[in-house]
């Protein structure tokens, strides 16, 4: 592990082609990276020989979640939704798609492992029942386009598809959509990730903007407080902002390509951010693909208090 004060320590045996997705686990340090290398790995954050394991698929892994800390599930390229345990060193095959699956989550509201997938689906697993589709497949779900990504909070599940199509699920009644919207941002849709409060959603585009939504539509829920989160983009920035009232509120070093991912600890205190070239200007030299995790200080993330004028005497 390299310390690099400006972005953060950089992680040993980072993936060897573009990196797809990083997530902390919610019970501990460990990180878990999917990468276009074919591979799946966990890493401690906190530690100097910081690789735990690493698993091979038959195509590029697009994404990646955890189950609990030493295991969790895959979402690969050449169809297959994988569950993998690192203890235990061993992987099955969940169940598959027609098409690559682009993103995969975990609800341990609903005990059910969801992906999204470029077949224009979105199927429910059961992660409990024998291995194979025929036994632990639950639903498929038909989306108006591909899946580009999808997030979980209680028992909201938030699908954003090509086309800028945004469904809104309830885990607890699959049958249709709660809503059916259209993304506010002209562009495609890159990015889906709840608040973790649970009353609503963020959503970026491939052109560098966010839109901040609640799932309730009435003028009361519209004004509630959206508070701090964190961006990367194809400059290489990482900026975290104040979105009741839409300043940044800091920006750390240039890493040195594009950020294709990140992700805050359970606790906030760390942020794991993959550097890793996403293509964006065609294929050129670039610079090699990097974990950093740095620790994240109460004065980069807190927003600042308003300063109201003196009333005249």
């Amino acid at each position: 592990m390299t310390l690099v004060p400006s972005i953060g320590r950089e992680l040993s045996n980072p993936p060897s082609d573009g990196i797809s997705n990083l997530r902390f686990s919610n019970s501990s340090d460990h990180l878990l990276v999917s990468s276009w290398d074919k591979s799946v790995r966990l890493y401690d954050a906190k530690a100097d020989d910081s690789m735990r394991g690493e698993f091979k698929h038959g195509g590029a892994v697009l994404d990646c979640c955890f189950h609990d800390e030493y295991s969790g599930f895959s979402a690969s390229a050449d169809h297959k939704v994988r569950r993998i345990d690192f203890n235990a060193g061993k992987e099955d095959i969940l169940g598959t798609h027609d098409e690559p699956v682009r993103c995969v989550e975990y609800s341990y509201a609903a005990g059910q492992v969801i992906t999204g997938s470029w077949d224009k689906t979105v199927k429910c697993w059961d992660p409990r029942a024998a291995s194979g589709p025929e036994r632990s497949q639950i639903g498929t779900y038909k989306q108006p386009e591909r899946v580009n990504s999808l997030s979980l909070v209680g028992n909201h599940l938030v699908v954003a598809t090509a086309g800028r199509h945004v469904n809104i699920y309830d885990l607890r009644n699959m049958a249709q959509p709660e809503q059916r919207r259209e993304s506010s941002l002209k562009y495609q849709t890159r990015c889906v990730r709840c608040y973790p409060n649970g009353t609503g959603y963020a959503l970026s585009s491939v052109e560098g903007r966010v839109s901040m939504e609640f799932f309730d539509l009435s003028e009361a829920a519209q004004a509630k407080n959206y508070g701090t989160f964190a961006t990367g983009g194809c400059d290489g920035f990482v900026n975290v902002w104040d979105g009741n009232n839409k300043k940044r509120l800091y920006q750390y070093s240039k890493y040195p390509t594009s950020i294709a991912a990140l992700s805050f600890s359970r606790d906030g205190g760390l942020l794991a951010v993959a550097s890793s070239y996403t293509f964006e200007e065609g294929d050129k030299p670039h610079e090699p693909d990097a974990i950093f995790v740095r620790n994240v200080n109460e004065v980069e993330v807190k927003p600042k208090p308003k300063v109201y004028p003196n009333p005249p005497a």
